[in-house]
């Protein structure tokens, strides 16, 4: 699903107008519904920075609205194919049905997706149980992983800040040797 349609699809989940929406984002009002309608329709992809304030607005994860491009059967299928060979997805086949599995033995990536889809159906088997609601769900998954309370997500520095701080102590760094 491409990035015009999440937005469209959040936006109309929280009752928002494209022309309410654009504004918010800090579009001209005389065009901000007009702007706003060319990100919808996939005619203009949003920048980071516009993602980001986009995703503010809608109450969601940035994540949230740039997912891959899985449109077609096509797509989807190779974006599976990537989940194969980056996260060690497997397809299988229990009780008659086709089933995807992450075979968490392939590596370090493999047994964090496999973590990751754990604490994903921890969530569905509370909505299932109704130990949550839809909106607590659909709120989980929405902001994931910021609710995410099965894992501790650190913050990692960029390799430039990493760069810079090694660069401004080597000094130090060689005295302490």
């Amino acid at each position: 699903m491409a990035i015009g349609e999440r937005i469209h699809f959040f936006r109309l989940l929280r009752g928002m107008t494209q022309k309410y929406l654009g504004t918010a984002v800090s579009f001209p009002e005389r065009s901000a519904d007009v702007r706003l309608a060319q990100y919808e329709t996939g005619s203009r992809k949003p920048k980071a920075d516009l993602t980001a304030a986009l995703a503010q607005v809608l109450d969601v994860s940035p994540q949230a609205l740039d997912v891959p491009d899985i449109d077609s059967y096509i797509g989807l299928m190779h974006t599976l194919f990537t989940l194969e060979d980056i996260y060690g997805l497997t397809v299988s086949e229990a009780d008659g049905e086709v089933c995807l599995k992450v075979n968490k033995d392939k590596g370090k990536n493999a047994a964090e997706l496999s973590k990751m889809l754990c604490a994903w159906k921890k969530q569905a088997d509370k909505l299932s149980s109704e130990e949550i609601s839809r909106e607590e769900y659909d709120n989980w998954r929405y902001h994931y992983p910021k609710f995410d309370t099965t894992q501790i997500w650190a913050k990692v520095p960029s390799k430039e800040l990493s760069d810079a701080l090694v660069d401004a102590f080597k000094d130090k760094l060689k005295a302490d040797k």
